[in-house]
């Protein structure tokens, strides 16, 4: 008997780091399936899927916006029972028997913003994420978050007792420095030496200051479309001069890699429940990491960069440009080891399993 586990790809409209995490995983579960078991996916009407090795593709009638308010709903849609996996938290979550059918559905969460930091979404993303937590409180048979500290604090949001897991992350298949990296440097715009930024406009400035006193230009990553103006001022209060500071946008794969590849070091900032994307693509590169202390830093940096608190940022930063930087490139170029689709693969096939 042949078991069937379906991945539901959400790929249009959403989030660039959780698409990719969505074909990723789902990539790495057809390589990892245990023998007499496929891969399967479920996409919203106007998704292209063409990942190799699936057993088939079920494109629902609705398209991701119909399909997102209908499953809010509890309208199932049509999906039918099974195994279901959703890489987010868009999934059919409806009454189902896991005992007598052995139907199972699970999702992920890969930020608490909704809740921890509504400011920084629209109200119909925090309403909607809201209403399907409350949904997977009812239906879902796990809730997967990517750090331990996430998943202590998901407890405390809502009622899911033993049904949250931890399943992290990793950096995209393949990732690394590209071929042609310093003309895509050169096309970006970007200085000879700088340092790359990342975290939310609260706390950037904190960086700004840490890259100031290094002497060093600041490559700001995955900025808001017009936040450049607001981030220069920043800087600019923080000690860094405008034409020090590089402020970019979403960038594809080979732009990131070639933007973090050659960066002195990459200083993430945020204290914010989310999965560090950038972060363990940095690691994966081999470049020097500083994080400001938090929760979610802790689990992923562990001894594989520098985690302080933002008072000693800068002095972080010093070493890390200087005396210290071979030893944390090797540091986190061991730690990036830890992630990779495959062994998350891997337990979310354990999951179901023991499910």
């Amino acid at each position: 008997m042949t078991v069937q586990l379906r991945v539901v790809l959400d790929q249009v409209g959403v989030d660039a780091d959780l698409a990719r995490a969505g074909l990723a995983l789902t990539e790495g579960l057809i390589r990892t399936a245990p023998r007499g078991c496929v891969v399967s996916a479920i996409a919203p009407s106007g998704t292209e899927v063409t990942t190799p090795g699936l057993h088939e593709v079920r494109t629902l009638p609705l398209a991701r916006r119909e399909l997102a308010g209908a499953w809010q709903m509890g309208i199932g849609a049509g999906v039918g029972g099974g195994l279901i996996h959703s890489p987010t938290l868009l999934a059919p979550l409806v009454r189902h028997d896991r005992l007598h059918d052995h139907d199972q559905t699970t999702v992920t969460l890969w930020d608490l913003c909704a809740w921890e930091a509504p400011d920084e979404l629209t109200k119909a993303s925090v309403v909607w994420q809201r209403a399907m937590l409350k949904r997977a409180v009812k239906y879902a048979d796990a809730v997967i978050v990517p750090s331990h500290a996430m998943a202590e604090r998901l407890a405390e949001i809502a009622p899911l007792g033993d049904r949250i897991r931890v399943i992290a992350g990793a950096a995209p298949i393949g990732f690394r420095e590209p071929d042609g990296a310093a003309a895509l440097r050169a096309e970006l715009q970007l200085p000879g030496e700088y340092v790359s930024l990342v975290g939310d406009a609260g706390s950037l400035e904190e960086g700004f200051r840490a890259a100031a006193r290094a002497g060093s230009d600041a490559v700001v990553l995955d900025a808001e479309e017009g936040s450049e103006p607001a981030l220069a001022d920043l800087a600019s209060a923080a000690g860094l001069p405008e034409h020090r500071v590089h402020v970019r946008g979403a960038l594809d794969d080979a732009e990131r890699a070639a933007v973090l590849s050659a960066a002195g070091a990459l200083v993430a900032t945020s204290t914010g429940m989310r999965w560090p994307w950038r972060l363990v693509e940095a690691m994966e590169l081999g470049v020097p990491v500083v994080a400001v202390d938090s929760g979610v830093h802790r689990d992923v940096v562990a001894d594989g960069g520098a985690v302080v608190s933002a008072e000693e940022l800068t002095d972080a930063l010093a070493d890390a440009l200087g005396s210290g930087r071979e030893r944390l490139r090797v540091l986190g170029s061991d730690r990036a080891r830890a992630f990779s689709w495959a062994s998350s693969a891997e337990r979310v096939w354990s999951l179901h399993a023991e499910l």
